[in-house]
């Protein structure tokens, strides 16, 4: 349990960090150049890395000692993260350093998991890595709302710099806390590199070969895509609601915090059957809440009654973002366990992609578009898109006597987002 505090702890900290130093370039970037597309694409950078090459990138942790990835990790992140704030940084420059930033997340995420399976054994993983899953809807709570109220206040380089400082103290954390463990052993390096590439190609295929698991991955990503989507023009989106950038950070925290009492409710207190049957009103209330917080400036115009009405729909979209524990619990008694790491590597890969593009899609649509409509959009397209992988997923029902109803797999939507 010793070398689980800096490991839950530095989690903790960067994720509080990467989400103010989320709300700060997308503050920044806006200002700048006045346009949604180009904020929403800084705010989906940070899915780039998963999308492209997560898995390459993740076998660094298998390639070198762990404690030394998650170190290196930090101290790169620090340094990249204080240079962006530098005055007067070029826009080009600033979003290659972010994606610089963005390219430590995958080694890294991929040696704590390893290094957590090692430090924790039998039910204490499985206590962990619940609370690891509230505890990073907590944090991007709490770091959405700080980084509103610096920029109420402060530059957004001053949000930068701490983010900095908290990929600082992780490392120095980390270095105390950590034992000193050899790397993995490996076999010749250019048959681990094929294998790589090959492990990752039969993830595929075992995906698009089971028709339960492609739509159990199908409701995921199109929720995600959906949902998320408004993630990418908050800033223009509290502009239009509060006439403030620092609306953005009240607006990106909302989801978080009903994902993370939806979690504590369903995860907890629903028995497995119960789970089940939520899924589709879960997913519905996700996507309906998106949409409903897309039409209150049509009923309420704007102002601060307009702001608190749609602050709180898109919490009521965040409690139904727990349909992602029904989802898991599915994947994972769907999955052999020799296919299950790839398996969720493709998963999470696949999930990055469709955040990336649903921001991405959401700032273009909001350059022509008031961003309430753009919302209200994503939430209608939603949940008439949503409905072909649910009717899939309810014709290809669990066999019975498979699995184990109260093994909830890793969250995969924790993967690979919230990295700025």
């Amino acid at each position: 349990m010793r070398e689980f505090r800096p490991l839950f702890g530095s989690y903790l900290l960067s994720t509080i960090g990467d989400e103010l130093a989320r709300v700060a370039l997308t503050v920044l970037v806006y200002q700048r150049t006045d346009s949604a597309l180009l904020s929403a694409v800084t705010f989906a950078i940070s899915y780039l890395p998963w999308v492209l090459g997560g898995p390459v990138l993740a076998a660094l942790a298998d390639r070198l000692p762990r404690h030394r990835v998650l170190i290196s990790s930090d101290v790169a992140r620090a340094v990249l993260v204080a240079t962006m704030a530098a005055p007067g940084m070029p826009l080009p420059l600033l979003l290659a350093l972010l994606l610089l930033v963005s390219l430590c997340s995958p080694p890294f995420e991929a040696a704590r998991s390893a290094l957590m399976a090692d430090v924790l054994e039998g039910d204490r993983y499985a206590v962990a890595t619940s609370l690891t899953g509230v505890t990073a809807q907590v944090a991007q709570l709490i770091g959405f709302l700080l980084g509103g109220a610096l920029l109420l206040h402060f530059s957004p380089a001053v949000a930068l710099l701490l983010n900095a400082a908290t990929f600082a103290v992780s490392a120095v954390w980390l270095t105390v806390g950590l034992q000193r463990r050899p790397a993995p052993g490996l076999a010749d390096a250019e048959d681990e590199v094929r294998s790589i590439w090959r492990d990752t190609a039969s993830g595929v295929r075992f995906l698009a070969s089971a028709p339960r698991l492609l739509a159990i991955v199908g409701v995921l990503w199109v929720a995600a895509l959906f949902v998320n989507a408004p993630e990418g023009i908050a800033t223009p989106l509290g502009l239009q609601l509060q006439g403030t950038t620092a609306a953005a950070g009240v607006l990106l925290a909302a989801a978080p915090a009903g994902t993370a009492l939806g979690g504590l409710v369903v995860g907890r207190f629903c028995p497995p059957h119960v789970r089940e049957r939520l899924l589709a009103p879960l997913v519905a209330l996700s996507l309906g809440g998106v949409l409903l917080a897309g039409l209150v400036p049509l009923w309420l115009g704007t102002g601060t009654t307009a702001f608190v009405a749609v602050v709180a729909l898109f919490f009521v979209a965040g409690v139904g973002g727990a349909c992602s524990i029904p989802l898991n619990v599915a994947f994972v008694q769907a999955v052999p366990s020799a296919f299950r790491g790839r398996a969720f590597g493709v998963a999470a890969a696949g999930l990055a992609g469709v955040q990336g593009l649903g921001v991405v899609l959401a700032g273009l649509g909001a350059e022509v578009l008031r961003p309430s409509t753009v919302v209200a959009l994503s939430g209608a397209i939603g949940l008439v898109a949503v409905v072909v992988p649910l009717v899939a997923l309810h014709r290809n029902r669990a066999r019975t006597g498979h699995g184990d109803d109260a093994h909830v797999a890793p969250d995969v939507s924790a993967e690979g987002t919230s990295q700025a």
